[in-house]
């Protein structure tokens, strides 16, 4: 079921139970916390949800689709900027602990084996964001490669594993930087 096809009630539910994975985890969360939070009885959520696997699918489709979107505008809308600035808005969209991508990044450690079909829609989302990646590398290089979209995609997780140590300094920038060199 889309999104915008959600009862109002559900999207409360869908959107207190993002805020909470967010912050305590897909393990800590449970359907009573969520239930609580969102202050809705249980068969409503099930009537909705029918699965807390169910409820991880459509929170991460949710935040997959709003990414989608802004990836989408960065490189077809906006297209007075350069290969180099979209790239940075693309990275720093992602890159982002407050962002629509801390959740998804989540998942990638928290949820593989416990609940796959959702697991599946990072993972979807992940080669999408790669041959985005690549196609808009073969606009200004022709030498690019698959890899080199790969590797952008590692510099934005690596950037989200330094954000969530609050010991590490912010190193974002230069790191965008250092992979940046190379497509001057």
């Amino acid at each position: 079921m889309p999104h915008s096809d959600l009862p109002f009630r559900a999207l409360g539910v869908l959107h207190t139970a993002r805020f909470l994975f967010n912050k305590y985890g897909f393990h800590n969360v449970g359907i009573d916390r969520i239930i609580e939070s969102a202050n809705i009885p249980k068969a409503t959520f099930y009537n909705y949800f029918h699965s807390k696997e169910r409820l991880i699918e459509m929170s991460l489709t949710f935040q997959k689709d709003g990414l989608k979107q802004e990836v989408l505008s960065i490189i077809y809308v906006q297209k007075d900027l350069t290969l180099i600035e979209k790239l940075r808005k693309i990275y720093f969209l992602h890159a982002d602990l407050d962002g629509l991508y801390h959740l998804p990044f989540k998942a990638i450690f928290e949820i593989s084996k416990a609940h796959p079909k959702a697991y599946q829609v990072v993972i979807d989302y992940r080669n999408w964001l790669i041959n985005e990646i690549y196609k808009l590398l073969l606009t200004t290089n022709e030498n690019a490669s698959k890899q080199d979209a790969h590797m952008f995609l590692f510099v934005i997780d690596g950037a989200m594993v330094q954000l969530l140590d609050p010991n590490k300094p912010d190193e974002r920038k230069r790191l965008l930087e250092y992979f940046l060199l190379g497509f001057g």
